[in-house]
């Protein structure tokens, strides 16, 4: 049986050769970064010295801007936002200054950060020589972060789209839990099932910071779960180890959590069963809701073809009964891991199962998009509605010097991810 990512493959390469309207069914256009800092910001506003900088990713409103979602075509035909989206209500409170809207992949249905409209950023960890993806879809959010333009980012997270960038760009980054944050006034792909808001940062101090412009409070939240667990010996960690991860990653992995001292608990066949089907499922899910909510873009001119051949996918997986089915096992998912975490306070695995590949150097494709997506180990915790932090740690003997490994909690449990990472970041010294 092929991998599940060939078998997407197939099916988005069908999909996009119907397309009638497009002279290919592969290949777009792209214009790679030749600097960390190209194609970071649709939109740029230089901020006063010493105020702190926070970008937004461009699916987010704000007041008077277009909303782009990554896409010529909205750029184009989209008016203005009436007001700012519920999301930057205490960020504009306390005066922060929004430095700029963030570039990001099409609508947020693919996972590379190719963008064949504004360009491609590439991740800061490599050279001007070996230019790797940034990840998407916040693409723009991570490399803002990571290369200084800005303090703390706003993206959105239907499958991974903050985490994955987070590990390309060797930042942290916090997927919220589910309905925590509001999605008013933030672009749709899956908001009845999967969107959440969340901060990036280069450190954990700024991803708080973040964080507390996102709910309010939470600095008191944070300051109790520090106290409660000051380092991490009483901290018990289940440790899931995923099928096709490169072996130095995984040495990697265990080492930051061996160094932070916590109590490690390897999760059983049972569990990696039940998380195998939920990426599944929760990958079923995202483009079926990006069939619903992005149906009416999918025959536009200036929509890229691997964007139309995903919205595409979708129906495809409403007409099989693929979607209803995913949506059915939802609730067993979410009872396994409320057992699982009766046991283990937190739960481990990479963030990406190998290091970011190098931007196509003659545009994305839906071959690539396919592969890219295969790498991630998120989607499921969008599926659930759990929270989840991306944290960097180093790896040896690679070009990327870089992973990230992905913590995951509770409902709730933003605070008690954030002291995780705190105790994580403070034993790489």
């Amino acid at each position: 049986m092929r991998p599940p990512h060939f078998r997407l493959a197939s099916t988005l390469l069908t999909v996009a050769c119907l397309l009638p309207t497009l002279p290919s069914c592969t290949l777009v256009a792209t214009k790679p970064a030749r600097n960390p800092t190209d194609h970071v910001f649709v939109r740029y506003w230089p901020a006063p010295e010493g105020s702190l900088k926070l970008a937004v990713k461009d699916f987010i409103d704000i007041k008077g801007q277009v909303t782009s979602a990554g896409s010529a075509y909205l750029a184009k035909n989209n008016p203005p936002a009436r007001q700012d989206a519920a999301c930057l209500r205490l960020a504009r409170a306390r005066g922060v200054h929004i430095v700029g809207k963030t570039n990001a992949s099409e609508f947020g249905v693919t996972s590379s950060g190719v963008n064949p409209h504004f360009g491609t950023p590439r991740s800061p960890l490599t050279d001007r020589k070996h230019r790797v993806i940034s990840g998407g879809s916040s693409s723009g959010s991570a490399v803002s972060v990571a290369t200084g333009m800005a303090d703390i980012a706003f993206g959105t997270d239907t499958g991974g789209s903050v985490r994955i960038p987070a590990a390309c760009c060797g930042v942290y980054g916090l997927k919220t839990t589910y309905g925590l944050v509001s999605l008013k006034g933030v672009f749709p792909m899956s908001p009845k099932n999967l969107d959440t808001v969340g901060p990036l940062a280069k450190t954990i101090p700024n991803l708080a910071t973040g964080m507390s412009l996102l709910k309010a409070g939470f600095e008191d939240e944070y300051a109790e779960a520090r106290a409660e667990h000051p380092n991490g010996r009483s901290l018990r960690v289940g440790r899931l180890y995923v099928d096709g991860t490169d072996p130095e990653i995984d040495r990697a992995i265990d080492s930051a959590l061996k160094k932070s001292g916590f109590r490690i608990v390897k999760l059983d066949k049972a569990f990696k069963d039940a998380w195998d089907q939920a990426q599944k499922d929760g990958l079923t899910i995202a483009v079926g809701d990006a069939w619903t909510n992005d149906e009416p873009y999918s025959n536009k001119r200036g929509v890229s073809s691997v964007t139309k051949a995903t919205i595409l996918l979708g129906r495809i997986e409403h007409v099989t009964g693929g979607y209803e089915a995913a949506l059915k096992r939802k609730a067993a998912w979410q009872r396994t891991l409320r057992r699982t975490f009766g046991r283990v306070d937190l739960i481990a695995l990479p963030t990406l199962k190998q290091l970011p590949p190098a931007i196509p150097r003659f545009g994305g494709s839906v071959l690539f998009e396919a592969v890219t997506f295969s790498l991630q180990n998120t989607v499921s915790f969008n599926y659930s509605g759990n929270p989840a932090i991306a944290i960097p740690v180093p790896v040896q003997g690679k070009e990327v010097p870089v992973t990230s490994l992905q913590l995951v909690g509770p409902r709730l449990s933003e605070a008690e991810l954030l002291n995780a990472g705190r105790i994580v970041s403070s034993k790489r010294l």
